[in-house]
């Protein structure tokens, strides 16, 4: 793909062919004789890039059509069908864009305004003030990004037709919550969902806002909470477990792999491998996925807490909080940032502004400044790659 006066454009290479001229060439034909149901497979999706190799994920017809259908019910309050543009950045080999998106806006007629390269800034930036979306879904880093840009900050570009964000694929930290509203006058609320089941969880844009929730479980799904040995016991409110969901929107299952299939799905319910827990109003809290519990002498740290605190540091534009090797401690708890520009701190800085706000064994006893972090392509901070960064440098 190459960038052209101002557009992105793609040319057909080898065998493949353009869509429009495939529906012209075949425009007069009959209709296949191809029975399809809501029951048979619709897309194969990748999953678990982030955490071990991929696995093609299932989804049904009706699952696509069930989250749109969900989502567009949930967007109500603050949308008008037919009429509110909706920006669609996410790519479509990921689940936020090819299912979360699309399918709602086809489920609410909304137009769309496709952007092909959600990193070039300028472009979003240049699609905002033409076109004036009134739906604005895209990622922590996007908004960070936005905000970050001299233009916004100087009030340059006007965010006033956002009615609504969504922020989903990373955790929306509650500054970023608040900047991103203090700009756009909208509202932005947090969803929660994986590739294996799309979405499960969202804040309420109109109801009350809980700081670290990602919101109440979305319609038609439940939600539970069990304890992370067996997967058995169903916990009460406030106590911490794994994350499970039943759902019409779940996975088929995995593709050519039933043994990861097991494991994933237990009697319809789908085990999600996150931790987490729900309150007493039934709002999600999500604290870890398993794999990434620190554990500095035995205690148990979850990455996301720590990234909140310091990401409330001024200086901080970026953190990414992982586990790595200690003699002492067996396993320490390592944070590494991306500063704002010309704001200089150290390492003891900090500290020093964690102490304040964490118990001592949170307290990252490492700390790298770093110019960015590594991310997935739809802008997860990798902390298995800092992980094994960290363990390449002999650390």
């Amino acid at each position: 793909m190459e960038k052209k006066q101002g557009q992105y454009l793609e040319s057909v290479q080898g065998h493949d062919l353009w869509l429009q001229e495939l529906m012209k060439k075949h425009a007069g034909d009959k209709k296949p004789d191809v029975k399809v149901t809501g029951k048979d497979t619709g897309l194969l999706l990748f999953s678990g890039g982030t955490t071990g190799t991929p696995k093609a994920v299932m989804v049904s017809h009706e699952a696509i059509l069930m989250i749109g259908r969900q989502v567009h019910c949930w967007s109500k309050p603050l949308s008008t069908d037919w009429v509110d543009t909706l920006v669609l950045l996410m790519p479509f080999f990921h689940v936020y864009g090819n299912v979360g998106l699309l399918s709602t806006a086809i489920a609410g007629r909304f137009p769309i305004a496709l952007i092909a390269n959600p990193r070039d800034l300028d472009d979003v930036l240049a699609t905002i003030k033409k076109l004036k979306p009134a739906f604005f879904p895209a990622i922590s880093a996007i908004f960070i990004g936005l905000m970050s840009r001299p233009e916004v900050i100087s009030g340059k570009v006007d965010f006033k037709s956002m009615k609504s964000s969504v922020a989903a694929g990373a955790p929306l930290l509650p500054e970023t919550k608040r900047q991103w509203e203090a700009i756009t006058g909208g509202k932005i609320v947090e969803t929660y969902g994986l590739t294996e089941s799309g979405v499960l969880a969202m804040g309420p844009y109109l109801g009350k806002w809980k700081e670290g929730a990602v919101g109440l479980p979305i319609a038609d799904t439940v939600i539970k909470v069990v304890d992370i040995d067996t997967g058995k016991r169903e916990l009460k409110p406030g106590e911490t477990g794994e994350i499970i969901a039943k759902a019409p929107q779940l996975m088929q299952g995995y593709w050519n792999n039933p043994e990861a299939t097991e494991e994933m799905l237990r009697d319809g319910w789908l085990y999600t491998g996150d931790v987490g827990h729900l309150d007493e109003d039934g709002y999600l809290f999500i604290t870890s996925r398993k794999k990434e519990l620190i554990k500095p002498s035995g205690h148990q740290v979850f990455p996301i807490e720590i990234e909140e605190i310091i990401s409330q540091h001024p200086a901080v534009l970026e953190v990414g909080v992982a586990g790595v090797p200690d003699a002492a401690q067996g396993e320490a708890v390592k944070a590494w940032i991306v500063l704002r520009p010309e704001k200089p701190c150290t390492e003891e800085e900090i500290q020093i502004f964690c102490r304040g706000k964490l118990t001592a064994y949170k307290v990252p006893k490492h700390v790298e400044f770093r110019e960015a972090l590594p991310k997935s392509l739809v802008g997860k901070v990798l902390r298995r790659v800092l992980q094994e960064e960290h363990r390449a440098q002999g650390k």
